[in-house]
């Protein structure tokens, strides 16, 4: 599959290997921490059939991605603002699957859509679909940074290790840090990265860092049910705390 030419720095992927790790939550979550400190952010939804940011953030957008899939709409006109929280939204499709089956050429063009777009922004995060499928891979090859999200449970590692691998046998130099997600302590969550450092140590020869480590927090799944986001509804609980510590290292030079 063809990619799209370059890559832009300023966009972050958030992928995960496998569903279920809290993946589109953090990707909300780290774009309303970016926009609070007055980042002009955008926030794309790549999550291919099972597209659901919009419903996270208790959005009803008239234009999504499915527009431009289908020849309708530039990209630009499938922004949607979210007034509350001051960032951008181009919204998936919910349902459709279209973006998994894109013809190769499209997905070119989607990606240099985004790129050109990406110039206007401080930071855009990209919420990939769970997987290692060709599209997922080809819509992280146009960020500077990915983020690999993961939780303690075994086969999250297992998949998180796949994208990994798969990742830098694509590119040595990716950018690629880890987010442990859904750990009962700090210190669960240092023992989840250190069991997948190893395995990429071992096997791929790739170090990748530790961007940061969210507790488990009810005030999360209270967040997501009530459609808002865990900044505004409960900014100091553990894991609101979290976010901004993983935002710190993230906007540290590497």
């Amino acid at each position: 599959m063809p990619h799209a030419v370059g890559q832009a720095t300023n966009i972050i992927a958030v992928a995960s290997g496998k569903g279920g790790v809290g993946k589109t939550w953090l990707s909300v979550t780290l774009t309303h921490a970016l926009a609070r400190m007055g980042r002009r952010t955008l926030l794309f939804d790549g999550d291919l059939g099972l597209a659901n940011i919009d419903v996270q953030l208790g959005l009803m957008p008239k234009r999504d991605l499915g527009g431009f899939i289908e020849g309708k709409l530039l990209l630009e006109q499938a922004i949607t603002p979210h007034p509350e929280f001051g960032f951008d939204v181009i919204a998936g499709r919910s349902g459709s699957g279209n973006l998994a089956m894109l013809p190769p050429q499209r997905l070119v063009g989607l990606g240099d859509e985004l790129l050109k777009l990406a110039r206007g922004y401080d930071r855009v995060i990209l919420d990939l679909g769970a997987g290692i499928d060709r599209t997922v891979r080809t819509l992280s090859s146009w960020a500077g940074t990915s983020l690999v999200v993961a939780t303690a449970d075994p086969t999250s590692l297992t998949d998180a290790y796949a994208f990994i691998k798969l990742t830098a046998q694509a590119d040595p130099k990716a950018d690629i840090r880890i987010v442990v997600n859904m750990v009962d302590s700090v210190s669960e969550g240092q023992r989840t990265y250190q069991t997948l450092l190893k395995a990429c140590q071992g096997f791929l020869k790739v170090s990748p860092p530790l961007a940061g480590i969210i507790r488990r927090d009810r005030k999360v799944a209270d967040a997501i049910r009530h459609q808002t986001s865990l900044l505004t509804r409960s900014p100091n609980c553990e894991a609101a705390r979290d976010i901004e510590k993983l935002l710190e290292n993230l906007l540290e030079p590497q």
